[in-house]
């Protein structure tokens, strides 16, 4: 009997001493960042399902999915209780700053030389406490939840909309206990889209801080895609309510890399869509089972290298109070030209996006390569081109990395890359263009291509010229 009084007392004090250890770590964690907070997120999952389960907006399209459907509105109800719990998310202190932080920046540094600019970070620590925060970003890489999440770690914890991707074990826990919520990408019921658009717009309301890839989605090809007004149209629902349009501030992020883990699958995939197929899962997981097996070995055999730059650019807050004042019917418009307006500010933002999107080494020195377009392509040639591509960024007031150093420099730290991944081999004064490297050479000239657009037509032009031609022979 006595032992089993200790035990239970035993259990009791380890419960309630995890609780206050707990407790404790999250409340260091929150004064050693100094980020912000917002307090919704600590609201309990029961807490915002009822409130999403009295919501008239959701009774509305349960009762018309029931008219739809068929079914007892019962069985409607159940079908929102599943929704509720698969997107609404459980934010943990202790999991974000303490665990989440400490592992994102041992594996982003163990891959990345990790850049962050912050276009006017004054301008983001002058808004106002109560202002609704609205992180965009463009999309490159499952990394990027990461990515900027550590370089934002310091002002804000940012809640994402996570893509079907990630709802497997133990992905889904981890995301959840970060404060991201699931969505269903190309999912049409309407009975869904009501629970997702409710939930969407009771965060904002409460303040908290979101960030939503724009696009909608990965870049097969490396270029921006067209964004997509999804989720920030339900977002800017709020702004029914007149006193939210003074309050709502977008703030463009870019972000680029040197190399992005999943390029060779990305244009995979592309070439597969192009050609009316997918790739199983099975040789899905093949690649990956391989990918993870040789940098394994190569960590191992301490032959391991970081892959380049991986660079983020915060841009300036934008004030969401003087389009609401240019739109002053939006609400009252039919749903088409209401969509076509929110479009159109989505294509706004996006060009914004685009102009802050870091420039570095393997993206420059791709770009050189894809304009020059030789199989061989001497050094000399090839350095002339990039400082060419590099100072008229620079005119354009591009982010390029690192522009006060020499172009040597550069490019040597983009060499090692691609030597690495085979896309380029030396021979002689110059260097050889491999042929699968192709495609990879491409991709990084494609994320820059939107700064570089009229210049590299214009040299490629250029280079055309018999002139040009006779030079070169010489």
């Amino acid at each position: 009997m006595t032992a089993w009084i200790i035990v239970g007392v035993s259990v009791i004090v380890l419960f309630f001493g995890g609780a206050w250890y707990a407790r404790r770590s999250g409340r260091r964690a929150l004064l050693r960042f100094r980020g912000r907070l917002d307090r919704f997120k600590l609201a309990s999952r029961q807490s915002v399902r009822e409130r999403l389960l009295d919501d008239p907006v959701v009774a509305d399209a349960v009762r018309a999915h029931a008219a739809a459907t068929a079914t007892p509105e019962a069985a409607a109800w159940k079908r929102v209780e599943e929704y509720v719990h698969e997107i609404v998310p459980f934010f943990n202190v202790v999991a974000y700053y303490q665990i989440g932080y400490r592992l994102s920046e041992r594996v982003l540094n163990l891959f990345y030389k990790v850049s962050v600019e912050h276009e006017d970070q004054s301008a983001v620590d002058r808004l106002p406490r109560n202002s609704v925060l609205l992180y965009l970003i463009n999309h490159r890489s499952n990394a990027d939840y990461v990515l900027v999440s550590y370089a934002l770690t310091g002002q804000v914890a940012i809640s994402y909309a996570v893509g079907e991707w990630a709802r497997a074990f133990p992905l889904e826990t981890i995301f959840k206990a970060f404060g991201s919520y699931f969505i269903r990408r190309r999912y049409r019921e309407p009975l869904y889209h009501a629970v997702l658009e409710r939930y969407v717009q009771l965060i904002t309301r409460e303040g908290v801080t979101q960030g939503i890839f724009l696009e909608g989605g990965l870049t097969r090809d490396g270029r921006l895609k067209t964004p997509k007004i999804g989720l920030l149209g339900y977002v800017l629902g709020i702004a029914r309510e007149p006193a939210y349009r003074s309050r709502m501030y977008m703030v463009p992020v870019a972000v680029n890399y040197d190399r992005v883990l999943e390029d060779r699958s990305l244009l995979r995939e592309l070439a597969s869509r192009e050609r009316g197929e997918r790739p199983s899962r099975l040789e899905q997981l093949g690649e990956v089972t391989r990918y993870l097996w040789w940098n394994a070995a190569r960590l191992v055999t301490r032959r391991w290298k970081r892959y380049g730059r991986a660079a983020v650019t915060v841009g300036a807050p934008i004030s969401l109070e003087p389009w609401f004042a240019r739109n002053p019917d939006l609400f009252e418009l039919a749903k088409p030209e209401r969509r076509a307006r929110v479009q159109s500010l989505c294509d706004e933002v996006m060009s914004r996006i685009g102009q802050l999107v870091p420039v570095t080494p393997v993206p420059l020195a791709c770009a050189a390569i894809q304009s020059l377009d030789r199989d061989f392509i001497p050094r000399s040639a090839l350095l002339a081109r990039m400082s060419e591509m590099r100072d008229t960024l620079v005119e354009l007031n591009a982010r390029v990395l690192r522009r006060e150093r020499g172009i040597d420099e550069t490019f040597d730290r983009a060499w090692r890359m691609l030597r690495m991944r085979r896309v380029l081999a030396e021979a002689g004064a110059g260097y050889v263009v491999l042929p699968r490297g192709r495609e990879l050479v491409s991709y990084y000239a494609n994320s820059i291509a939107h700064l570089l657009g009229d210049f590299e037509i214009a040299v490629q032009r250029r280079d055309a010229l018999p002139s040009a031609n006779l030079a070169d022979i010489r």
